[in-house]
């Protein structure tokens, strides 16, 4: 029996079989404005001439999954003959949901994995719980860690003890890596160029550029200042699909500060949208979303749970989610919760090597255990029990 494992995630699907290596591969589908009625699924965007315009077709909103439709498309090219090339009678599944997952979507899950896609046995779990396993796997001397994850469309804070989730004790913050695209979208087309329409290019550009202040207020300063001395201020070649086929920053030395280029190409001068959109994740506040920061939120989460195990959270604060990957955002959320918290206590925040995969590898490594059998749910199960019987094998 092979194991595909899927972690299913509003932006990016990251998949594989368990003894293969992990492909990382966009959700949904697109369409070009060139090509209109063509649509593109998953990594065919890279067909894509001319990605300026590009349209998103999501199957996840708000977090969770709301188009089968478009799921389905990108499910058949996953596991169809060009990429994965399943072959379901021979094949179980790892498949990951968000946490506080409506019934409706879990049962139509169960429905198209079992019935029309017939895997042979389904573990359908919570994507931190795979991280969990992968920590725990990594410091077996540790029986707690919580994971925050900060993904596309929320971030969750959750802490396990002995791979099981507290509940109580889960908070979910409406900030994700879509909200920040969106709000670097709506600055730059206020302060310099329309592109609430090149989500594609915005988003490349707030990989590319932002960063995590360690302090707001001083960066604030700097940005302000003029010519040579604005250390953040950075130019941005914008791509035109011909020549630059993917913008990136122009070098330090090339940059001409009065922002009048000889050559053509088109700029967008950054300079505190840098790191104004990052701190959403640490101050939603500021673009009036009335929820704790991450850092204040891992302290609450912790703090709700017995007494006698809240230094053994401290100590073990993982980090995943693709918004980890801003500079400096590792060093932000050590400091702050270092601030909040008591001094006897130790802090350590770790942000793994890749921490998009980082769920991913826990999955496999689930694969391999001897108890793996007894967690999944068999189609001989399911058509015997119906959905009950997943109900309750998932801890969800």
């Amino acid at each position: 029996m092979t194991t595909l494992v899927l972690d299913n995630g509003a932006y990016n699907a990251k998949i594989g079989y368990s003894h293969e290596t992990v492909s990382v591969i966009p959700n949904c589908q697109f369409r070009s404005k060139t090509a209109r009625l063509k649509t593109f699924t998953a990594n065919q965007i890279d067909e894509i001439k001319d990605p300026s315009g590009l349209f998103y077709i999501l199957p996840f909103q708000k977090g969770y999954l709301v188009n089968w439709d478009v799921q389905r498309q990108v499910w058949d090219y996953l596991f169809g003959k060009e990429m994965y090339q399943v072959d379901f009678l021979d094949t179980n599944i790892i498949i990951t949901e968000p946490y506080f997952n409506f019934t409706s979507i879990q049962e139509s899950m169960n429905e198209i994995l079992f019935e029309e896609y017939q895997f042979q046995a389904v573990l359908r779990v919570n994507a931190g719980a795979l991280s969990a396993h992968r920590y725990f796997r990594d410091n077996p001397s540790e029986l707690c860690c919580i994971i925050v994850d900060s993904g596309y469309s929320f971030t969750h804070i959750v802490p396990y003890c002995r791979s099981k989730k507290k509940k109580e004790a889960i908070i979910r913050i409406n900030v994700g890596g879509k909200l920040l695209t969106n709000h670097l979208k709506e600055i730059i087309s206020y302060r310099q160029l329309h592109v609430m329409d090149e989500t594609h290019v915005i988003n490349q550009v707030k990989e590319d550029v932002c960063y995590v202040s360690q302090d707001f207020y001083r960066d604030m300063d700097i940005a302000k200042l003029k010519g040579e001395e604005n250390t953040v201020m950075v130019d941005y070649v914008l791509p035109d699909f011909s020549t630059i086929k993917k913008g990136f920053c122009k070098p330090r030395e090339e940059m001409v500060l009065s922002g009048k280029y000889k050559s053509g190409e088109q700029i967008l001068r950054l300079a505190n949208e840098r790191f104004a959109v990052p701190e959403i994740l640490f101050n939603p506040s500021d673009i009036g979303i009335q929820e704790m920061g991450i850092p204040e939120a891992i302290v609450y989460s912790i703090q709700n749970l017995p007494e006698e195990m809240q230094p053994h959270f401290f100590k073990n604060i993982v980090l995943t989610g693709g918004n980890s990957l801003f500079p400096g955002f590792r060093d932000r959320v050590y400091s702050e919760v270092r601030c909040l918290t008591p001094t006897d206590y130790d802090v350590s925040v770790v942000l793994p090597e890749n921490p998009i995969t980082y769920a991913w590898e826990g999955g496999k490594l689930i694969s391999e255990n001897d108890d793996f059998e007894d967690m999944v749910v068999t189609r001989e199960d399911y058509e015997e029990n119906g959905h009950s019987i997943c109900e309750e094998k998932f801890d969800i």
